[in-house]
């Protein structure tokens, strides 16, 4: 299955924002089996430097409102740039979403040159992010964000 293509084809239906970005949280984390939850966060557009859990697939978290700064997502967003963390019991600045959580990969989501959002994604194993999921993932944020 080509997960960009099937991605593409979730993102361009006509279905509500919310219900696009659910299913497509919802498909990569059931047809990625190193994807153990898959999420978006937005910019908090009344405090900017504040992300906001939006459409998930996954254990509920904790983490719904994270400071820039503050854990891997909130680094991706105030320096802009992909974050792939193979062990998370490695990283200071981690906020555990779960015990089970050994990896993660946070992708910004750009609109107008600004940072909108990204895709966070945990895994249970250790080391399983590749650079063929970091391509994928930054096409489909490309994708997202030409779709807000």
């Amino acid at each position: 299955m080509d997960i960009l293509k099937e991605a593409k084809r979730m993102i361009g239906s006509d279905m509500p924002v919310e219900e696009r970005l659910q299913a497509l949280c919802d498909f990569l984390r059931d047809n990625v089996e190193h994807y153990d939850w898959v999420g978006f966060y937005f910019v908090d557009p009344k405090k900017k430097d504040e992300l906001v859990l939006g459409p998930y697939s996954g254990a509920p978290t904790e983490h719904v409102r994270i400071r820039f700064g503050q854990g891997i997502c909130g680094q991706a967003a105030e320096t802009r740039n992909v974050f792939v963390v193979q062990d998370v019991s490695k990283e200071d600045n981690y906020l555990s979403c779960s015990p089970e959580v050994r990896a993660e990969i946070v992708v910004p989501i750009f609109k107008d040159g600004k940072i909108i959002g990204e895709l966070d994604i945990d895994s249970h194993r250790l080391s399983p992010f590749t650079e063929k999921d970091r391509k994928v993932l930054e096409r489909v944020c490309k994708t997202v964000s030409e779709m807000l």
